[in-house]
């Protein structure tokens, strides 16, 4: 079974998909701009600025997460357009958080203020929705296309990785 987990920066994309991954004994691809970044050996907010330039660098990581994830049977895709962009995934689990709750996780995960954290996560969530609109016409916040959509904010990753296990056992059963 193949699982995609998508959702905006600090829903815990990353966290849960991980969880569920682990859980499940599946292989997890989480390919992102950090990683791409890192392989570029440049700073995340600086190629972040750089992918709003080129669509080049959107199309490099959707490629290869797909191509990770068609070469296995059964896999665990977490990234911000797993849903859309997996279409062979079985199951198409959706995170949700409001701003204020993602910008919180974001600041104890990386410090900061949190104000700058805030504003950093309203102004990627705007530049990453109109890239995704623009090169694939996907509305990354349009919850229609996911089989499971789950609001993160009262919830541990722990909680919501049952939730998508559950999931995947009925759908298996």
């Amino acid at each position: 079974m193949r699982i995609a987990i998508s959702g905006k920066s600090g829903c815990g994309n990353t966290t849960v998909s991980t969880l569920v991954s682990q859980a499940l004994d599946y292989p997890l691809i989480n390919f992102t701009f950090r990683n791409l970044a890192n392989e570029k050996h440049m700073d995340f907010w600086d190629f972040c600025k750089l992918a709003e330039q080129s669509d080049e660098y959107d199309k490099e990581l959707d490629t290869r997460q797909v191509e990770m994830a068609m070469a296995q049977k059964d896999c665990v895709l977490g990234s911000r357009l797993a849903i859309w962009m997996l279409e062979q995934a079985d199951l198409k689990v959706y995170l949700t958080a409001s701003a204020q709750e993602r910008a919180s996780r974001v600041y104890k995960r990386e410090g900061g203020s949190f104000e700058e954290r805030l504003a950093q996560t309203m102004m990627r969530d705007k530049n990453d929705s109109a890239r995704y609109q623009r090169i694939y016409g996907i509305d990354n916040s349009d919850t229609a296309f996911a089989d499971l959509v789950i609001d993160t904010s009262d919830k541990d990753p722990i909680q919501v990785a049952k939730i998508i296990i559950a999931e995947v056992k009925k759908r298996l059963a």
